[in-house]
């Protein structure tokens, strides 16, 4: 296991991470994706160093009713939607529900892609090779609607590459991608920000100046 807190900020996870994605510097048919907004910071590093292109993937949660942060499905840019049944089930939620926050979320989404990307219509996934990036997974719920979307897309390869991950996430995850890029699994995972000493929130704004220039 890393020291309690290895890094610095995401710039300094991205340099670390780094070496391991050396082999696709200025590969014409791979492409950065990164999960906003904290993922950005890493992917502007990626774009400038491996000279790669660098886009977004946005998925959205479903929360619980009574309880937002408990994802009990998930929302793809395609409009696709993945809801844990065993846990609908067991607390009883009505299948309204999951349909009105399904289609809230299809519009915010596509808000999402045309206020950062300045366009509602996704990148073209066909035949890339795609690294997903993310400053670390915790439960995995929406990485993983974000890779089974990608996957739908047809793409070559898919990669994703985290600093670190909890160990039952980065488990489920593995199999679901061509490759996995993960610097560090620690069993006591409560948040992605504690592995980091500094964790800053990434606004809106901010997130749109790092995409500006998503080509080199």
């Amino acid at each position: 296991m890393l020291e309690d807190r290895p890094f610095k900020d995401r710039q300094d996870a991205a340099r670390k991470l780094l070496p391991l994605l050396q082999k696709y510097k200025s590969n014409k048919d791979a492409i950065l994706l990164a999960i906003p907004r904290g993922a950005l910071e890493l992917g502007v590093v990626f774009r400038d160093e491996l000279k790669l292109p660098l886009d977004i993937v946005v998925t959205k949660k479903i929360g619980a009713p009574n309880n937002e942060e408990y994802a009990i499905g998930s929302v793809a840019p395609d409009g696709s939607v993945e809801v844990n049944q065993a846990v609908v089930e067991s607390a009883g939620i009505p299948p309204r529900f999951i349909e009105e926050e399904a289609q809230r979320l299809k519009h915010v989404i596509k808000r999402r892609y045309e206020e950062y990307r300045g366009s509602p219509i996704p990148p073209s996934l066909k035949g890339k090779i795609v690294i997903v990036v993310d400053d670390g997974i915790a439960t995995g719920f929406t990485t993983q609607a974000a890779v089974h979307y990608i996957r739908r897309q047809k793409p070559k390869k898919i990669v994703l590459a985290v600093p670190v991950s909890a160990r039952d996430s980065y488990e489920k995850l593995k199999p679901e991608v061509d490759e996995m890029i993960c610097l560090d699994t620690p069993e006591d995972f409560y948040a992605v920000g504690q592995f980091y000493e500094t964790f800053n929130q990434v606004e809106d704004d901010q997130a749109k100046k790092l995409l500006a220039f998503r080509t080199i």
